[in-house]
């Protein structure tokens, strides 16, 4: 239970950060609201879902959550109505970005490497917190 608490304030902290990448206009704005962001993505889904999916192992949550963002990064190809409509506000277009770039893979990948290496401190939380019952 005390992975989760931590999971949560680490989140707290990671979703105002996020969405400051996007607002973001001084030095270097280019590469924080476009890059960086991604990274922060990663993190955040990886936190989400070992959430939700506690029994989960860290390294697939960081896998999974590598490949679908790969998937909606490639699904930004497609010109439709739908996804039009989504981005047409702040949160959809943070959510599913707004234009396909293949140099933010090695974003993703940095982003899910650290989501995968903050979730194995959680674990270690957790199994160190078993141990005391």
């Amino acid at each position: 239970m005390k992975n989760k608490v931590y999971a949560i304030i680490v989140l707290l902290i990671l979703v105002p950060v996020g969405f400051y990448t996007k607002l973001y206009s001084g030095s270097g704005h280019e590469w924080i609201n476009n890059k960086f962001g991604g990274v922060l993505y990663e993190i955040f889904w990886c936190l989400v879902f070992y959430i939700i999916l506690p029994k989960s192992k860290p390294v697939k949550i960081a896998i999974w959550v590598f490949s679908v963002t790969c998937v909606l990064e490639f699904v930004q190809l497609l010109d439709n109505f739908f996804l039009e409509i989504i981005r047409s506000n702040f949160i959809g277009q943070t959510i599913i970005g707004n234009s396909f770039t293949w140099s933010d893979f090695p974003y993703y990948i940095a982003g899910s490497v650290f989501g995968y290496l903050i979730l194995k401190k959680l674990d270690k939380i957790r199994f160190l917190s078993e141990d005391e019952y």
